[in-house]
C-alpha cells in the first residue's frame, strides 16, 4: 500500500502542472485591428479549480495582451453537459476558449466624425473663447 502513495501524489502533481497551460493566438487583419483566440485548461478536483477556473485563466490571458477595444464574440467551456456539469466538479479537466476581435477597423471613426459639436481644444473652441 505504501509504494502506491508516491504514485498517487506524482499523478496529482502532474495533473496540477498540466492544468496551468494556456495559449493565445493574435492575428492582424488591418494595421489597427485583428482577431484573437485564447485557450486555457484547468484541473478540477472536488469543485476546486487548479490553478483557477479555465474561463478566468483564458480571460486573463487575453487581457494580458493589452489590445485595445477587445470584443469577445464567442466563449466555450468544454466539457459542458448542462445540468450534469456537477459530475465534472468531482474530477475533470476543463478547457475554455475565448474568441473575438480587437482594434479599430475605421468604421468606428465614421460614426464619431458625424456627431455634431467640437471637442475641447479644437480650433473652433479656441476661436470662440477669444
Amino acid at each position: 500500500m505504501a509504494p502506491k502513495l508516491p504514485r498517487a501524489f506524482a499523478a496529482l502533481a502532474l495533473c496540477v502542472a498540466l492544468s496551468a497551460c494556456s495559449s493565445i493566438r493574435v492575428e492582424r487583419t488591418t494595421k489597427t485591428s485583428g482577431t484573437f483566440r485564447s485557450r486555457a485548461w484547468a484541473f478540477t478536483f472536488l469543485s476546486w479549480d487548479l490553478p483557477q477556473t479555465a474561463l478566468g485563466r483564458a480571460r486573463e490571458n487575453a487581457a494580458d495582451t493589452r489590445l485595445v477595444n477587445m470584443q469577445v464574440d464567442r466563449v466555450r467551456v468544454t466539457p459542458d453537459w448542462g445540468w450534469w456539469n456537477w459530475i465534472f466538479d468531482i474530477v475533470s479537466v476543463r478547457v475554455a476558449t475565448i474568441e473575438g476581435t480587437w482594434g479599430f477597423t475605421g468604421e468606428e471613426g465614421e460614426a464619431a466624425a458625424a456627431s455634431p459639436g467640437s471637442t475641447t481644444g479644437s480650433s473652433s473652441s479656441r476661436a470662440a473663447s477669444r
